[in-house]
């Protein structure tokens, strides 16, 4: 009962602000949120045992997003500009949601013992990580071995927001900005020097 009830509070909160952040106009508070939204989504993780998915969704969406849609805001305007909601994504989201509700009553039951990943896929990697691959750590053939493709993949997608993140705080991203930004303010300087001598 603890454990439902703590489920039930942090998916509850999901959609609080999955609600409010669709309301929102401000696009710093909507960073905001979202970084809530990830750092909420590890905490969740983290009570249903994936503790290494947990670690990524924090590293990345909670924390390195966060800090690059931050340094984002500095190029674009405070405020969503208006716009109509476009009815065939909408449609098309509800639809993926409803199908993914349904398709949980196939999915057996959390936790059983008599799951096929407990049955099939567990004590093959337990049994097989000396002899096939020869590491004596079964968390390490995992990672490593069985999972590599999947390391791999995670390892990369925080390499490259890291890189992303120090392109834009390093300015490289600002730079053509800010000279249009200059070039304009030139302009205009010059503009408004003409009129005053002409009206002089």
């Amino acid at each position: 009962m603890g454990m439902f009830a703590v489920n039930a509070f942090l998916l509850l909160l999901l959609a609080i602000i999955a609600v409010v952040a669709l309301r929102v106009h401000r696009l710093f508070a909507l960073v905001m949120l979202s970084g809530a939204f990830s750092l909420t989504a590890a905490a969740q993780f983290v009570v249903l045992d994936a503790v290494d998915v947990a670690f990524t969704e924090a590293a990345v969406g909670a924390g390195i997003s966060t800090v690059l849609a931050l340094a984002t805001l500095s190029l674009v305007p405070r405020e969503e500009k208006p716009h109509a909601i476009a009815p065939l994504p909408a449609i098309i989201a509800v639809a993926t949601g409803a199908l993914l509700m349904v398709s949980i009553g196939d999915l057996p039951q959390f936790g059983a013992a008599d799951a096929p990943v407990h049955v099939h896929v567990a004590p093959d990697y337990i049994s097989g990580s000396a002899e096939k691959i020869g590491v004596p750590n079964v968390v390490t053939s995992v990672l490593a071995s069985y999972r590599g493709y999947d390391t791999l993949g995670e390892t990369v997608v925080i390499f490259t927001a890291a890189i992303a993140v120090l392109l834009i705080l390093a300015g490289w991203t600002r730079a053509p900005y800010r000279r249009e930004d200059q070039d304009r303010d030139t302009q205009s300087t010059r503009n408004i020097e003409d009129k005053q001598e002409d009206a002089g």
